[in-house]
Parts: C-alpha cells; structure tokens; sequence
C-alpha cells in the first residue's frame, strides 16, 4: 500500500499545509461518524427505551440536540475536508499541466513525429482531469475511512468494556481478512484496464484532431464513410475497454458488502445469544455498520489509487521525456547577429536513418543561397539546423563563428526568421498574428511591415481589417493572404538570418507574382536559405547549393551548375519542360 501512495505522496508534498489541513478535518469526520454516532445512539436509546427515567425538559433539550450538535460538526469537518481535498487535487493537475505544456514548448521536434498530436491532448486534458477527481476522492477517503474505521473499533472496545456480553460479537470482525484476496484481484485488474481505456482516449482523440484539420481533403477523396467506419470502430474499442474498467470497479463494492453481511449476521446471532440490550445492540450495529462500511471503501479506494497511477503513469512518462536539445549552463552571448553561417563537418540522423554527411560549407554575410535537390536530399534538416530545431550528431554549426549549442535558444532564434511553405496562423487578429514576429512592435510598425509584404490592401479590405480575427490556422483567408502574413511577420522581426521554407509553392501564378515581390525586399541586406522545389523562387539567390542523399555534391551560380552538374541541369530542365 505505502508503494502505491508514494507516488501520491510526492504529487501533495508540495501543498503540505493545505493537505494537513484536509488531513486533520477528515480525521475529526472520521472519529464522528465512528464513535460520535454509535455512543450517541446508545445513550439516546438508552433514555427512549428506560420508561423509569424522568426527564427534565432542559435534560431532554439536551439529549435530543446532541445528534444535530454531532452532525454539525460531522457536516463542517467534511466541509473543510473536501474543499481543501479539492484544492490540493486542482493544484496538483494545474502544475502537472503546466509541466505537460512547458515539455510541449521547449521538446525537440523529432518529439512530435513519435507523438501522435492528439494522444498529448490527451493526456494533457483527459488524463489530468480523471487524476484530479481520482485525487480528490482518494485525498478525501484515505484518512476519513481509515479513521472512521478505527473509531468504530474504538466505540466497541467502550460498549465491550460496559457489557462483557458485547466481546463476543466482535468476533465477527475475524471475517476481515478474507476481503484482502477480492480487494488485491480486482485493483490489479482495474489499474491494466484503465491503462488501457486511457490509451484508447488518446487513440481516439488523435482520429478526431486529424479529422478535423483534415476536412478539406476527407471531402475532396470522399473520405466520410471510411472516416466514420474508423471511429465506429475506435469508439466501439474505448467502449469495450471503459465497461472492463466498469466491471471491475463495480464488482470490488457487492464483493466486499457480500462477505461483510456475513460480519453482520454473526454479530446479530452471537449478541442475541449474549443477551445484549436493544440500545446497546443499536449501537453495536451501527459501529459495526461503519467499520465494515470503511473496509468496503477502503477496498474501493485500493482499485481508484491504482486507477490514479495508471493515469499518472502516462502523465509522467511524458514529462520524463528527455529534452535533447537545453541551453549551455554559461551561454555565450550572441547579441544582433551578423549573419555569417558555418558548417562544418556537421552529421545529422533522424534514429538511424542518416539524413546529413559530411556537410561542410561556409555562408558569407548576405549570401542569398537557394537550396536544391531531389525530395528527402537533406536541404530542409540542413536549414532547421540553423535555429536549432535539432542538434546535430557530429561537427557543428557557427553563427558569426560561435557555435549555436553555446548560445541560448532565445538570443540564437531572436536573430532568424523563418517563412514556411504552410504558415501557421492562431485564431486572433491579423494584428495579433502579425505582432508574433515581434511582440513588441506598435500598431504602426504592424502596418508597415504588412505593407512590405504587400498585405496592407487585402487586410483593409476585411470587414474587421486589421483586427479580423482569422480562424483556427487562418481558415479564413486564402493561402496567399496566409504568406503574406508569414512574410510580414518576417519583415516585423527584422532578423538578420532569414529562411525561406518552400514559401511559394502551393500558391497560384498571381499570389506567387505578388510575394515574389515582397521577398524580393525582404532579403535585402540578410543572409537568406531558400529551400525551394520551383526554380522560379531562386532566381533572386546568388549562390546555388545542390543536395543529393545528404551530401552537398556541388554549388555555385545558376549557369555555372547547369553547365557542369547533371543533377541540377536534371531539375531545371524539369522546370522549364
């Protein structure tokens, strides 16, 4: 039992004092409700049942106050109790949140290519919220049940030590250890079935999320049979796992209460055949009552705190997982770059599937370099490289010759800007989204830079202009709207490392046109990676770099290349055709 509370132990540690607080009200419920009722029984019946006693009327006044005077006081312990229960329980998810989020911000991004998106809402939201009713309830039983139990005990060791002829019924108390083989079966089963069901959430939530970003594509391929067809069959598993977790939660109470009549029934023969008194008898029963009504929760509170740790476990074994890439204990400081991008000798591989070898290239400040190559050739990794969306193997990467593992992530990400191929946008203002590249920046900087980007009509042509909100990833405007946010963003954080990630490539002939433009001013003075498939986006670079299996097998100018690489002149015939 200590094994399976620790965990818990370690999660209130934290809020001690409220925790004591709860700890000391469950315990005056707990002595209450044990000993406070049974003995106030006893003497109220005593009185009820003696026709020989005469009764003052502030006698009677007295006694029969004394059972809402109990219960007053039962009501406010619990009262106290609860709340600061549940106050501990809402803390510890609110931190266990917290820790889950901050992980999500601060991860490497080969992170979110083993995790589905959905299972870590999940966990974040469904886990963490089965923990703090789990929490709440266990936090509430573990002391009141226990005390309650042993007051019982208590209030019989009075009434015995009154009527010798009490001692026997208390042997029906010997049928308690029998209730630990039900107890122990059905928690193991209840903490692997709940594993399971939560894994099953995760599953499913992972279906819906994917369903729902993917709306447009589910339509065009009429995909809403399959799709519904595949959540018949996820829900119709979570069903199945949830009713295991029910079977088994359900059938520990009629197993304990089942032996526990037993208890009962020999109490009752042996105190008939000891001559016990009615009131006596009453109260007996009634302690009886609740010591065996505190094993039966005791027993349930087993199968809940083992519910608890399997939920906990898929909690922590996120928040264990290992942040690859942390800031250097002393970082060295980076300040306003210049813009000078080393390589050398650098190996990259995602697990053991070698994406970069052997790279080695030197970027002057303000190169324009246009990175080409077959799909899956390394020029993306090369470029993420950069701001250190991963770490490389071997070698190093150097901005102005520090090498980035030695500056910290903010100072080195302060100084790029990164333009993608599908930018993502938040459901909040053009404003708000454009402000992301600088948050800092006034209203009239926004509108600037969204005037670079050659955003500045579009957005005054919105209802809301520039405080339109945009939809969840900006559903609400066009892909070329969406770029040219991006852009703007760029223009706004002024960086002096830029990096174009395919930033026209699904776009049409027109938008293209247009932000062809605006990247055209916005590389002035910078040092720029262009990763594109379409040549028409490089024809501002300076400087070529070709890729093939992750080596870099040749650089130089466009006529240069087409001359002399066979590659090269392959994709750009490619592109002409």
């Amino acid at each position: 039992m200590f094994k399976t509370l620790k965990p818990y132990w370690v999660l209130l540690h934290p809020y001690k004092k409220q925790l004591s607080i709860a700890i000391t009200a469950g315990m005056v419920a707990g002595a209450t409700t044990g000993t406070g009722i049974a003995l106030g029984a006893e003497n109220l019946f005593n009185v009820l049942m003696d026709t020989d006693v005469v009764l003052e009327r502030h006698e009677m006044i007295g006694i029969s106050l004394m059972f809402p005077a109990i219960f007053a006081g039962l009501g406010l312990a619990l009262f106290i109790n609860a709340y600061y229960v549940n106050y501990c329980a809402a803390k510890v998810v609110q931190g266990l949140r917290l820790n889950l989020f901050e992980l999500i911000q601060n991860v490497q991004l080969s992170f979110f290519q083993k995790h589905q998106s959905g299972d870590l809402i999940s966990r974040i939201m469904a886990d963490c919220q089965m923990l703090q009713l789990i929490l709440s309830q266990c936090s509430k039983n573990i002391i009141t049940q226990p005390t309650t139990c042993v007051s019982a005990l208590i209030a019989l060791g009075v009434l015995a030590n009154r009527n010798p002829g009490i001692l026997p019924v208390l042997g029906s108390i010997l049928i308690v250890p029998i209730l630990i083989f039900p107890i122990r079966y059905f928690s193991s089963k209840i903490k692997r079935k709940v594993t399971q069901q939560q894994e099953e959430v995760g599953d499913l939530t992972g279906d819906v999320s994917q369903n729902i970003s993917g709306a447009k594509e589910v339509r065009a391929f009429n995909l809403q049979n399959k799709e519904l067809n595949q959540f018949k069959t996820k829900i119709e598993l979570l069903f199945r796992a949830q009713m295991k977790v029910v079977k088994y939660s359900a059938s520990l109470s009629p197993t304990v209460e089942f032996f526990t009549s037993f208890g009962l029934s020999i109490a009752f023969i042996v105190g008939k055949l000891n001559n016990v008194g009615a009131a006596e008898f009453i109260a007996v029963f009634l302690a009886l009552y609740f010591f065996y009504s505190s094993i039966k929760k005791i027993g349930a509170l087993s199968g809940e705190l083992n519910k608890g740790i399997a939920v906990y476990s898929r909690i922590q074994e996120t928040i264990d997982e290992t942040i690859e890439i942390n800031d250097p204990e002393t970082a060295v400081p980076l300040g306003d770059a210049k813009g000078t991008v080393d390589f050398r000798n650098v190996e990259f591989s995602y697990a053991d599937d070698p994406i970069l070898k052997n790279i080695s290239v030197s970027i002057k400040q303000g190169d324009i370099c246009a990175l080409v190559g077959p799909s899956g050739a390394g020029k993306s990794t090369f470029a993420h490289l950069i701001p250190r969306f991963y770490d490389v193997n071997s070698g190093s990467v150097l901005i102005d010759g520090l090498d980035v593992r030695n500056v910290s992530q903010h100072d080195l990400r302060n100084n790029i800007a990164v333009v993608s191929q599908d930018p993502v946008l938040f459901d909040v203002s053009i404003t708000d989204n454009i402000r992301l590249g600088r948050l800092d920046a006034t209203e009239e900087e926004v509108h600037e830079a969204a005037k670079l980007a050659f955003a500045h009509d579009f957005i005054t042509e919105q209802d809301n202009g520039y405080d339109t909100i945009v939809g969840e990833r900006g559903t609400r405007l066009s892909g070329g709207q969406k770029q040219r946010i991006a852009i703007a963003r760029a223009f706004l954080r002024q960086a002096p490392i830029l990096i174009l990630d395919e930033a026209t490539s699904a776009l049409d002939s027109e938008s293209e046109t247009k932000i062809q433009k605006a990247l055209e001013k916005l590389v002035i003075g910078k040092t720029v990676f262009i990763i594109a498939h379409r040549f028409s986006t490089i024809r501002i670079a300076n400087r070529i770099i070709v890729f093939e299996k992750g080596h870099i097998i040749d650089e130089g100018p466009h006529n240069d290349l087409y001359e002399r690489c066979p590659l090269y002149k392959s994709l750009a015939d490619k592109q002409s055709a």
